[in-house]
């Protein structure tokens, strides 16, 4: 047949005899007109603008903005494109019933289609470039598009075609689509005026683009990129060769930063407050539907949208089934005689019955459902985010302004701070996230069951009955996981406790050999923690179960049901779409248990939330309301500006602008000489008894005000009182004016808080430095913690790090001022805190300075120097107003002015020399005690300084630089190789593998058993799934007497004489398929329960190893390894294994099963299927790849940017008394935003990629349906299999996300096994010995002689020996001191006694058993030894005494009896059972030596070791120890590691160290005669 425009099988085809119109085929060419034109304009511009922009770097998107009707246009075109795609294929049938082709049918609507397509292209580059005079271009092609088929329409209407016509409907849609996109075009002439009038509009983008900072871009880019998330390409791409830095994720839209959502939520709440009653609190709930419940609806519309879409897929498969081979050659004849046009034309309802057509159908359904429902997801989560920084922004300020009282009355506690913050809020973001699913739900069932009922009447009830009655179970079992998992948490956190008291004195259980005695008692907290685990495993196991026996159960009874119920025979067109639908219904029963738990949940919060914003706030004093003298003069304004980081550039957006003042110049004459003043001051702490009453003060100004009294006499309490933190009952307190002297704030605050600026100008008080009693620092470096957000001055940083003595603490610390302290750094010591406190207060610039008992953790040297270099030189040269507390009466000759408190009142208030001549008793008794305390001190400065000692530990902490190397980086190792060449191979290499190496580590710690139960019932139980749904299949495909298929289907309906027969025949396949789905369900509990199991087997393994490896690692390995990181591998890492990587292993391997065992469903009905699967297996492979590293990375970062928050939180509520003395709260707040909007950035990415991933995988499920139909639909397979096929290609869509999802989740959980499995390498000591324990005698060491030959020590086989060819002999009951520097090698000796570090060379003999060769456990077993630092572990004092078990009660006494301890624990509730708290903390330090002296004498042993045991112990203390000593071991050889020479003075025998030798030995008489001798100097020194 020859082409031909027209068509060549009509003579008239080209005649215009009854007028130009009425040739139907001249109004087609006229169509076409449009189309053309549109394409010879855009074409050259397109091509010029891509040509000179591809020269240029490209666009930024700083010139993006969407015109008006940018949305609609989209959503218009888009239907465009599918009507045109509708006439091409209408085109087409009409054209195949012809004699010849006639182009003019289809020609005109291809090209429609492609000029569609370009007008959205061509709008969208204009758009990019905001250049909308080239607008004009399409506001013509709609024009005339809009005439001519108003023209064809006009002649269809003429030619009485009417709405049965497929063509007419068609024609009608694309009139008033193109009238509608010419709406959307005068529209933006309106707006934008660019063209017909005089001045057009100039339009900037939105803010956020012009800031280069924002990369968030999905409010930004158009229609089609929002849906697909286009735009995270590149990032995800990205992620292959370089990690995704926090740098690389920018800052949020300012709509979204937690500042514009607080004010919103903040807003919507005090409204209520002004409209409903005033009294009443406001309900959160109303204030967040007002601020948020414009995004849910919306959201919820998306989510409407997609669920009805969802049912397009089983209906759709129904009518591909239905019509598969109903021929559809309907005869023809005598139609010629009426065609319109001469041609034949389609009717409207042939259409849904051709097969291809509904393929195309179920396949953009499925398209758009998956689009609607990850917009619907999108949209929600934006929402929750957005809510949850409003709420932690609410909470924030709540906490500034709460009251002293709540926090320390424990209203308040930080526990419940942290909760706030960590959980609640949490809980109401995820409640946002599901909320959408309340309503939907719902909907979506009930849809389900009409649909079903549709499909099968009454026998589709029963199975959706059995759906419903089993999920009120789910529920249950769903609240009953909540509360296991509350019991599992309380388990591990009592074993955590364990595991770190462990950790914390191993050095003390390795030396007395009681490692195993306090491993037990971890691993019996454990066995506690695992029962309930496998509770916990037994209840998902169950959830899972259900979630998968439910469908079997249901069409089960559903099918069985119809088999003996209904008339009518079960075709497979019914059956597969009701199979589709019971898929579909079981996800939303399966979730609405979820939903319902965490709406249960988020009343809770929510509850929690407001009795929390309820609380009382700081009382409003004196100085608050404006009534003290405070005069602003303008004239000398010292500003500063903080410069926060991530504000936007103008300033816009800042909570308070944070000031403060510079230096002061020196200070004319005194105006005022009173800086604060109280009057009849009456002051509380809550509960109405007062705390401080009759309080009559002034603190004089520039001068030194000392307050002294008994402890708790109220004194820390009138500094909080004059700071306005407790609440007053009567009285004012007055800050002065100081006229030279002003702080500024800015008026302008910014957009909201403008009206605030007012208030706040009368409210402020001066800013006040503070050093509280309990000193507070941040989790920041040194540096800041006294800067404290003041501008850095080197000069005076230095005065005030000399004046606090901290240099030499600095000196110790890796990295100098700039270590980090606090949670996530180091841990200083009280003193070392303390005076880091002090120089914050000496640092600031305010004109006030309080310091609260700055002296009570500070030796005297280290008081005496802060007293003379900070206070009295640095702050009174400087004439600073300065109120002291302090127990320290030596200091009163400084004071210019002193109050003396007692009982909440001020006993006497004025100089010393009043006092002494008014007040004599007082100024007696002060003088009394002014001498025992310089008793003590001639006492003190005898023994080496407490600061010494800190310091001491702290070289300790470090004693290894290699420490500080391994702080910085765990994983350091793996990525120093990479670090030189940025190559992307190795990168990727290194990112991309999922650690399979691990995941059989894994495995294999679940034993081989268990793992070969789960393969082979997975593979099992996807197998039988399989076989019921072919069995089905060949059911419902059965036909009686082997008719043609056809006939069947005739024949199903009008039934012949053998009904009965063919029923029979009909039921003989129902008790194979109950066989099949009782064993499908068996299995599905066999599969859930052995995968629970694993994960319990592998995770008591695991943990259980780990303990072991890591108790019996040598102790150099506890010097090398941080705390923080051991521990992290006891909470957090076997937190994942115990819990999380169980699910996700059954979720993965359950969708991976899902996904292989369709496509191999679909390859075995259509085999043509295959080739297709090849280029979607490419497409899939390199979607997962490039997800699982950007994943990955976002995970890190979400939860590296988590931690900064809750830090900031917890520290905030610490030091609240602190930041409100200095005024800065403000800066507080904004860090706490800016914390807040990073995390929430990486959180919204990770969700954007979750997005992104599901919309791509989503895509590709449709194109599998679609190729599977189209496949089928050419085949000739039987209808049966060909549903079953498309039914399984339906399930793809759902679960080929999960496995990428649970890929990436899985892949950075294995990082949890791998860094367990990294300590497991570790090696253990070596307890064996050469010995064997019999050959030991019983009572060995009986004399206690020891003799040491050549001994060399070193910590590691790689470093350097630390004692060199020692020698020395110890007779039986001698007492020996060991003296020397610091690092001389006195402690490695000691510890060479037990066999704690490497011997390489020479010996220990002790009585005449050469110690290296005994086993580990006798070894230390057998000697006693007194540390330097006391430990306690928590249990009773028994417990600590002797864990073993084996002394009797009086040996105990006895032991606490030497130790002078007896009194003490007898007046203890409990005696020997009394308890100890963690680390002994209910006793006093010297105590706790005392207890490990007792300790040591419990353990009968001829040989005692004390290394510096008394250090860290006051003088009566030590004089006790060397008492008991010198009687009570009087038979046994002690040997004393000295701190201070004078305790050995009285030693048998001398031996002075020195770079690990030993340079003099002898008697200490002997040596102190000799004036030479190191010995001598150092008495000389110490003396």
């Amino acid at each position: 047949m020859a082409l031909s425009f027209c068509g060549n099988d009509r003579g008239d085809a080209y005649s215009v005899e009854k007028g130009v119109l009425d040739n139907g085929c001249f109004v087609d060419a006229l169509n076409l007109v449009p189309h053309v034109f549109l394409l010879f304009i855009t074409f050259p511009i397109l091509f010029i603008g891509w040509g000179s922009q591809s020269s240029k770097v490209q666009i930024h998107h700083n010139t993006w903005l969407h015109f008006p009707g940018h949305n609609l246009r989209w959503i218009l075109t888009f239907t465009l494109l599918f009507v045109h795609v509708c006439e091409i294929a209408e085109g087409i049938v009409s054209n195949t019933r012809m004699g010849s082709y006639h182009l003019h049918l289809f020609m005109p609507a291809l090209m429609g289609f492609i000029a569609a397509t370009t007008s959205v292209v061509y709008y969208h580059n204009i758009e990019t470039a905001n250049f909308p005079k080239l607008l004009l271009a399409l506001f013509i092609y709609w024009i005339l598009a809009f005439f001519t088929k108003m023209i064809k329409l006009w002649k269809f209407a003429e030619a009485k075609m009417g709405v049965n016509e497929l063509s007419f409907c068609i024609t009608a849609l694309l009139v008033v689509l193109y009238g509608l996109l010419m709406a959307v075009e005068i529209n933006v002439i309106r707006v934008r005026k660019y063209v017909f009038f005089a001045n057009p509009q100039r339009v900037k983008p939105p803010e956020d683009l012009q800031d280069l900072g924002v990369r968030f871009l999905q409010p930004f880019v158009n229609l089609l990129s929002k849906a697909t998330y286009w735009w995270m390409n590149p990032l995800i791409i990205g992620a292959h060769k370089r990690p995704i830095e926090l740098k690389k994720i920018g800052k949020l839209p300012i709509a979204m930063r937690a500042l514009t959502n607080y004010m919103r939520l903040k807003d919507s709440y005090e409204e209520q407050r002004k409209t409903e009653d005033p009294e009443k609190s406001p309900s959160i709930w109303k204030s967040m539907y007002r601020a948020f419940g414009g995004p849910i609806l919306l959201s919820s519309t998306f989510r409407y949208m997609a669920d009805l879409l969802g049912f397009a897929g089983p209906l759709c498969i129904s009518g591909i089934v239905k019509n598969l081979h109903n021929s559809t050659d309907i005869d023809r004849t005598n139609k010629t005689a009426n065609m319109p046009f001469g041609v034949d034309f389609m009717s409207s309802t042939e259409l849904l019955k051709n097969t291809s057509v509904l393929a195309v159908l179920l396949f953009l359904a499925l398209v758009l459902q998956r689009t609607f429902l990850q917009a619907s997801y999108y949209v929600t989560i934006e929402t929750g985010i957005n809510l949850r920084g409003a709420l932690l922004a609410m909470i924030y300020n709540k906490i500034l302004r709460l009251s002293t009282s709540n926090m320390s009355m424990g209203e308040m506690t930080l526990g419940q701070i942290n909760n706030l913050v960590a959980i609640e809020t949490n809980q109401l973001m995820w409640f946002l996230f599901l909320c959408p699913n309340l309503w939907a739900m719902p909907v979506q069932i009930i849809m389900g069951v009409i649909l079903l009922y549709y499909l099968l009447g009454n026998s589709a009830l029963i199975g959706a009955g059995v759906i419903l009655l089993l999920a009120p179970v789910q529920y249950l079992i769903a609240t009953k996981l909540a509360n296991t998992q509350k019991s599992t948490l309380d388990y591990s956190t009592d074993r955590l406790k364990k595991t770190t008291e462990i950790l914390k004195g191993i050095k003390l259980l390795k030396l007395y050999a009681w490692e195993n005695i306090f491993c037990d008692r971890v691993e019996e907290t454990r066995g506690k923690e695992l029962t309930s685990l496998k509770t916990f495993a037994l209840y998902t196991s169950m959830s899972i179960f259900l979630n998968a026996a439910i469908p079997i159960a249901a069409v089960l009874a559903t099918f069985v049901t119809h088999a003996y119920i209904e008339e009518v025979r079960l075709s497979p067109d019914k059956a597969f779409a009701s199979l589709a639908l019971f898929h579909i219904l079981v996800t939303p029963l399966f979730l609405l248990s979820t939903v319902v738990r965490f709406a249960v949940k988020a009343l809770v919060s929510v509850q929690k939330l407001s009795e929390f914003l309820q609380s009382d706030e700081i009382g409003d004093d004196s100085w608050r309301n404006g009534e003290m003298y405070m005069s602003l003069e303008v004239g000398k304004k010292y500003k500063y500006h903080e410069n926060t980081k991530a504000i936007n550039r103008k300033g816009r957006y800042r909570m308070d602008n944070y000031e403060q003042p510079m230096r002061r110049q020196l200070r004319p004459t005194e105006t005022e000489d009173v800086a604060v003043e109280v009057n009849d001051g009456s002051f509380t702490w809550g509960s109405n008894l007062s705390t401080l009453t009759d309080i009559n003060i002034r603190i004089p100004t520039g001068q030194l005000t000392m307050i002294v009294g008994q402890v708790g006499c109220g004194k820390s309490s009138l500094l909080l009182a004059m700071l306005g933190e407790m609440q007053t009952i009567s009285g004012k307190v007055y800050w002065s004016k100081l006229p030279d002297y002003e702080i500024l704030f800015d008026g302008s605050i910014s957009g909201h808080d403008t009206c605030l600026s007012h208030e706040e100008r009368s409210k402020n008080r001066y800013s006040v430095a503070y050093a509280a009693q309990k000193s507070w620092l941040l989790n920041a470096t040194v540096e800041e913690n006294i800067t404290f957000g003041s501008p850095f001055n080197k000069q005076r940083y230095k005065e005030v790090i000399d004046a606090c003595s901290l240099q030499p603490d600095i000196d110790l610390l890796p990295f100098g001022d700039q270590t980090e302290i606090g949670d996530r750094g180091i841990n200083l010591s009280g003193g070392q805190r303390q005076r880091i406190c002090v120089a914050r207060a000496l640092y600031q610039n305010t004109n006030i300075v309080f310091l609260d008992d700055p002296f009570s953790a500070l030796d005297i040297h280290l008081s005496d120097h802060l007293m003379q270099e900070g206070i009295l030189k640095f702050l009174q040269d400087d004439k600073r107003t300065v109120v002291l507390v302090t127990h320290k009466l030596q200091y009163l000759i400084h004071a210019d002015w002193i109050i003396a408190m007692k009982d909440g009142s001020v006993l006497r208030e004025g100089t010393l020399k009043d006092i002494q001549t008014h007040d004599v008793e007082l100024y007696e008794h002060w003088k009394t005690l002014m001498n025992r305390q310089d008793q003590e001190l001639e006492k003190e400065t005898e023994m080496e300084s407490q600061t010494t000692l800190e310091r001491k530990t702290l070289r300790r902490a470090f004693y290894s630089r290699e420490a500080k190397n391994h702080i910085d980086d765990e994983d350091e190792e793996e990525e120093v190789e990479e670090e030189d060449d940025d190559n992307m191979s190795t990168t990727t290499s290194r990112r991309s593998k999922i650690q399979w190496k691990m995941c059989c580590r894994y495995l294999s710690s679940g034993g081989f058993l268990m793992v070969f139960l789960m393969v082979s019932s997975k593979l099992a139980k996807h197998s039988v799934m399989v076989a019921i749904d072919y069995w089905l299949a060949a059911w419902t495909s059965s036909n009686p007497h082997n008719q043609s298929l056809d006939d069947a289907f005739l024949n199903s309906t009008n039934y012949t004489q053998n009904d009965d027969t063919q029923i029979a025949q009909h039921r003989s396949y129902v008790p194979v398929f109950i066989i099949l789905c009782g064993a499908a369900i068996a299995l599905c509990l066999i599969t859930s329960l052995t995968v629970e199991f694993l994960g319990v087997a592998a995770a008591t393994n695991l943990h259980h190893n780990l303990l072991n490896k890591i108790i019996h690692a040598p102790i150099r390995f506890f010097d090398v390894t941080p705390l923080g990181q051991i521990l992290n591998r006891f909470s957090a890492d076997t937190n994942i294994i115990d819990q999380h990587i169980p699910p996700t292993l059954e979720s993965l391997t359950r969708s991976t099963l899902l996904c292989l065992s369709a496509i191999g469903v679909i390859a075995f009905v259509t085999p043509t299927f295959l080739i297709a699967l090849v280029p979607l297996s490419v497409a899939f492979y390199f979607i997962q790849k490039y997800f699982r590293v950007a994943s990955k990375d976002l995970q890190d970062l979400d939860d590296s940017t988590q931690l900064p928050l809750l830090c900031h939180f917890s520290e905030t509520a610490e030091g609240l008394t602190t930041i409100r003395a200095f005024r800065h709260e403000a800066r507080f707040k904004q860090r706490m935003l800016e914390l807040t909007d990073t995390n929430n950035t990486a959180y919204l990415f990770l969700s954007a990629a979750n997005r992104w991933l599901e919309v791509r995988t989503d895509y590709l499920g449709a194109v599998i349906v679609l190729t599977a139909a189209v496949a089928a639909i050419w085949s000739t397979s039987q209808s049966g299999l060909v549903g079953l096929g498309l039914t399984y290609a339906l399930t793809v869509t759902n679960y080929l996300n999960w496995v990428v999802r649970n890929l990436a989740d899985l892949e950075v959980q294995m990082a949890a096994v791998k860094k367990v499995n990294s300590f497991l390498s570790t090696e253990s000591e070596n307890y064996e010995g050469s010995m064997d324990f019999s050959q030991v005698p019983e009572d060995w060491p009986q004399h206690g002689e020891i003799k040491i030959h050549d001994l060399c020590v070193r910590y590691d086989s790689n470093l350097k020996p630390v004692l060199k060819q020692v020698n020395a002999h110890i007779n039986p009951g001698q007492k020996v001191g060991i003296c020397g520097r610091t690092g001389s090698g006195k402690s490695s000796l000691s510890l060479a006694f037990f066999n704690m570090v490497d011997v390489f060379e020479g010996k220990i003999v002790i009585d005449g058993i050469d110690i290296c060769k005994l086993p580990l456990q006798t070894l230390r077993s057998r000697l006693s030894i007194i540390l330097q630092d006391p430990v306690l572990f928590s249990g009773s004092i028994r417990l600590n005494l002797d864990p073993e078990r084996t002394c009797t009660d009086d040996r105990l006494w006895e032991a606490l009896e030497i130790a002078q301890l007896k009194n003490m624990v007898k007046s203890l509730p409990g005696g020997l059972d009394a308890v100890v708290t963690e680390g002994g903390e209910n006793f006093s330090v010297g105590q706790r030596q005392l207890f490990c002296l007792a300790r040591a004498f419990v353990r009968k042993s001829s040989i005692l070791i004390m290394d510096e045991a008394t250090a860290s112990i006051d003088m009566a203390t030590e004089n006790i120890l060397q008492k008991v000593v010198m009687t009570a071991f009087a038979d046994r050889t002690v040997v004393t590691i000295a701190h201070r020479v004078h305790t050995i003075l009285t030693a048998d025998l001398v031996i002075v160290m020195k770079r690990g030798s030993i340079m003099e030995y002898g008697k200490p008489e002997i040596l102190m005669e000799q004036e030479d001798s190191l010995f001598a100097s150092f008495v000389k020194a110490d003396m």
